[in-house]
């Protein structure tokens, strides 16, 4: 998602995604507050992707473009073939996987003149955190997935995933990874924040909490303290929840709105609790076992960020054959096992048993279908809501 991925691989495996971002630095993953982006309500900006398409050359160029977020995938290491390098010898595609997307509006800036004059951008696959996804897809520049070739996602999606309102039978989108957000704290410093209301209210933790600075993530907790449902609310509901974080950042609760740089003041004690995504939290716990993530009595937040073939790419094909092997099990739980970020994919698990049975029952990573009923996700905005959304919330969070 919008925010750092971070985890730890099994001690058996190549090196794990911990290790490397631990060499790499995670201020190289850090997120920034999201933009405030211009409202596109001009036909111009709008496509039909029927019409604005390009000719798929991917049965004569064995060739596929791909744009993720950083330390996403598998990396290759000696005496460890990656799930790429797999996909590439299975199928004879060469893949050029790029990691440019470090956050999702500066990607959309970086795209959105090409792809808004129906203009080709170079990739046949770009991952985009669920919000950015709903936004391209109701824009029309996201090309329809052939069922037939993505059998793997409509057989192994899991459940919890499968009915969104922005693209009900995932017909542009197929989540690559997926995650949590909730509430950790510092069982050292704290007792334990059961509720997201008692993490804006409680008299002990005033000045000591941070909130993520994506507006969706946070304002999804707030209208459900205020009463709403941060699927399907409505204009006074928003308003009542902004009015009321208003009151808690007036009254010095609240301590800063951050990227994923809140975890290391958790770590380090500056912070006592905090809104927090959940591979976060599994990358503070090999470093701090005090640190603990806790659903909150609300609920979880459930996002995932997702695979979409773009208007004009040119190896489409290609791209189907690249998710439908992402959603085989085992290739999934070999991702699994280096990201670890919650899998999308049913069966993964029984295949994890085989690579490091240390992940099968982290419920980080593989929570139950019952873990993840309560989850709720952030309302689809259109253009005029996106625009008066975020001007509000920078207002709020001097954002």
């Amino acid at each position: 998602m919008a925010g750092n991925r971070l985890a730890g691989g099994g001690a058996q495996g190549p090196l794990s995604r911990r290790t490397f971002l631990k060499g790499a630095g995670a201020s190289a993953f850090a997120l920034g507050s999201v933009a405030v982006l211009p409202l596109f309500g001009t036909p111009s900006a709008v496509q039909d992707p029927r019409t604005c398409k390009a000719a798929d050359m991917s049965a004569r160029a064995k060739d596929l473009i791909v744009s993720n977020w950083p330390a996403y995938i598998d990396p290759p290491e000696k005496d460890y073939v990656s799930t790429l390098q797999l996909f590439e010898k299975q199928t004879g595609i060469t893949v050029d996987y790029t990691d440019d997307v470090s956050d999702n509006a500066e990607f959309f800036a970086k795209v959105r003149n090409q792809l808004g004059d129906c203009q080709a951008i170079d990739r046949d696959i770009m991952v985009l955190t669920d919000w950015m996804a709903a936004r391209v897809i109701d824009l029309g520049w996201v090309q329809p997935l052939e069922r037939s070739k993505v059998q793997n996602l409509h057989d192994n999606l899991i459940p919890a995933l499968r009915d969104r309102a922005w693209d009900p039978e995932r017909t542009y989108s197929a989540p690559w990874q997926s995650g949590l957000t909730g509430i950790a704290y510092n069982a050292k410093l704290t007792k334990e924040v059961g509720s997201f209301e008692a993490l804006l209210t409680r008299p002990d933790l005033k000045g000591k909490v941070t909130l993520l600075s994506e507006m969706r993530d946070t304002m999804a907790f707030v209208i459900k303290v205020t009463g709403g449902n941060p699927d399907d609310f409505t204009e006074d509901q928003w308003q009542d929840g902004l009015d009321y974080l208003r009151k808690v950042v007036r009254g010095g609760h609240v301590r800063a709105f951050t990227g994923n740089e809140y975890i290391q003041d958790l770590t380090a004690g500056n912070i006592v609790a905090c809104e927090a995504w959940s591979g976060d939290v599994i990358q503070a716990q090999f470093e701090n076992p005090d640190i603990k993530f806790v659903v909150p009595e609300e609920g979880l937040n459930l996002w995932s960020d997702n695979m979409l073939v773009p208007n004009k790419a040119q190896h489409q094909e290609n791209a189907e054959s690249w998710i439908d092997f992402y959603y085989d099990p085992k290739n999934a739980a070999q991702l699994a096992a280096w990201v670890n970020y919650i899998c999308p994919v049913e069966g993964a698990r029984e295949e994890m048993e085989k690579i490091d049975d240390s992940l099968v029952d982290n419920r980080l990573i593989f929570p139950t279908e019952e873990e993840l009923e309560d989850t709720f996700d952030f309302m689809a905005l259109d253009e005029r809501q996106n625009q008066q959304y975020e001007g509000e919330w920078s207002d709020v969070t001097g954002g």
